[in-house]
C-alpha cells in the first residue's frame, strides 16, 4: 500500500524490539493495524495478551470514525502499525489529537520482519550450536561453529551478514551453506553466502533434481553421505515427505530436521505437487516411522520451523527431545491410514508467493533483495495443522 507521511509534530514510536519485549514480558499491548484486511487476514502481530483492531488507513485520513472509537481504549496505550511506518505515524496523530495515549511501530511490519534473533543451544554436541528465530515468520536456521570452521543450516537470505559476522566472532569462517530442501516460505541464503564467502552451497541430491538452474557452482549431498566441519561430521539423512527432497542433517545428538518435524507438528505434503498430497503423507509417514523414530529417544530436534502452537524452551528457543515428542503429539502414534487421512484432512492457506519463492530457489528467478525480502513476508504455513496433533 502506499505510505503517507507524517505532517504533524513527532509521535513517540516504538522499535520492534522493543514491542517485542513488551509481548515478552507479559505486558498486555493494544494494536491498531491500519493496513488492508486482506493484509492484516494474511499476516498480523497475534500471541497471549495482544489485543489488536484492523482499520485501513485510507479510511482515516479525515479523522477517527465514531465506529472506530468504539473500539479503541481510553485507559491503554494504543500502538498504531502499517507496512512501512509512514501511515501509522499519522493515524497515530489524529488519535493523539483526540485525546489518546498513542506511539506507533517503526518500520512498521517491514521492521518487524528483520527481528532475527540469535541464542546457543545446550547440546552434547562438541561444537557451537546456534539458533537463529525469525519471530515475525517462524523462521529457524543454525549455526554450527567447530574449531576454525562453521557452516550455516536453512540460511535466509536476508540475514546474510549476520550469519558471517556470528562465525567470525566465533573464530570460524563458513566453509559450508546448507538448505535442508527447497524452501516455499522464504529465499534461501545459500546463494548469496556462497558469492561474498569461501563458503560451498549444498543442496541435497534428490532436491536438485527438482530442476536447479544456479548461475554459481553448488555441491549437492545423497543420503548417508558426511561433510566435515572442523571436529565434527554432519551425517545427510534423506527423510522425503514434506518435499521429494526433503533432508536432515544429523550432528551427534541433534537432528536439523527441516519441513520433516517440527516440535508441535508434521510437515504439510502438498507444496510441491497438490495433486500428491496424499501419495507424499504416506512417504512422510515412512521417514518418520523408519527413520527418525529410529533414534534414540534423547534425540534433539532442531525444526526449521515454529508456529505459535509451539512451546519454548526456557531460554526462548525451539527445540526437543524426540521421546518428548512421541509422547506428546498424537501423529507420531498413528497408524499409516489415519496419519494419512489426518495430515491432508485440514491443512492451512499454502505459504503467501510460494510459487516465486520456489521459483527463486530454483534459480529460475532472481528477484533482487528488496523484492525477494517482500515476498517472504507473512507466516510460514508449512506444518500440517496443528490443531489435535498434541495430546
Amino acid at each position: 500500500m502506499t505510505e503517507t507521511h507524517s505532517t504533524g509534530a513527532e509521535i513517540e514510536s516504538v522499535t520492534p524490539g522493543n514491542l517485542k519485549d513488551r509481548l515478552e514480558g507479559g505486558e498486555d499491548v493494544f494494536l491498531l493495524d491500519v493496513r488492508s484486511a486482506d493484509d492484516f487476514e494474511e499476516w498480523h502481530i497475534d500471541g497471549e495478551g495482544v489485543e489488536s483492531v484492523n482499520y485501513p488507513y485510507f479510511e482515516l485520513l479525515d479523522g477517527i470514525p465514531e465506529e472506530l472509537r468504539k473500539e479503541l481504549p481510553k485507559d491503554r496505550r494504543i500502538t498504531v502499525l502499517c507496512a512501512k511506518g509512514g501511515s501509522s505515524e499519522m493515524v497515530a496523530e489524529h488519535l493523539r489529537e483526540e485525546g489518546y495515549d498513542v506511539d506507533h511501530l517503526e518500520r512498521g511490519m517491514n521492521g518487524w520482519a528483520r527481528i532475527y534473533e540469535y541464542a546457543e543451544l545446550d547440546t552434547r554436541v562438541d561444537a557451537t550450536v546456534a539458533q537463529y528465530r525469525r519471530p515475525s515468520s517462524g523462521c529457524l536456521a543454525y549455526l554450527v561453529v567447530s574449531e576454525d570452521e562453521a557452516t550455516v543450516i536453512d540460511p535466509l537470505r536476508a540475514f546474510t551478514e549476520e550469519y558471517v559476522r556470528d562465525a567470525r566472532a566465533l573464530g570460524a569462517d563458513l566453509v559450508y551453506a546448507l538448505d535442508t530442501h527447497i524452501h516455499a516460505d522464504h529465499v534461501s541464503g545459500i546463494h548469496t553466502l556462497a558469492g561474498e564467502t569461501d563458503a560451498t552451497a549444498v543442496i541435497p541430491e534428490p532436491a536438485a533434481a527438482r530442476g536447479i538452474e544456479y548461475d554459481q557452482p553448488y555441491e549437492t549431498v545423497a543420503d548417508g553421505e558426511t561433510l566435515a566441519v572442523g571436529e565434527v561430521e554432519i551425517e545427510v539423512v534423506h527423510t522425503p515427505g514434506h518435499t521429494t527432497g526433503m533432508t536432515a542433517y544429523r550432528i551427534g545428538e541433534v537432528l536439523f530436521t527441516g519441513d520433516g518435524l517440527f516440535t508441535e507438528s508434521v510437515a504439510r505434503p502438498d507444496l510441491e505437487d497438490p495433486e500428491r498430497a496424499k501419495e507424499a503423507a504416506r512417504t512422510l509417514y515412512e521417514s518418520l516411522s523408519e527413520t527418525v523414530l529410529s533414534l534414540p529417544a534423547d534425540t534433539v530436534i532442531a525444526p526449521a520451523h515454529f508456529s505459535d502452537a509451539a512451546t519454548p524452551q526456557q531460554d526462548g528457543t525451539y527445540t526437543a527431545e524426540l521421546g518428548d515428542l512421541v509422547d506428546q503429539m498424537d501423529a507420531l502414534s498413528m497408524d499409516e491410514e489415519e496419519f494419512v487421512e489426518f495430515v491432508v484432512s485440514d491443512m492451512p492457506p499454502q505459504p503467501a508467493n510460494h510459487e516465486e519463492i520456489i521459483a527463486a530457489n530454483l534459480g529460475h528467478e532472481t528477484p533482487d533483495d528488496e523484492t525477494a525480502f517482500a515476498l517472504e513476508l507473512g507466516p510460514n504455513n508449512c506444518a500440517a495443522s496443528e490443531e489435535a496433533l498434541t495430546n
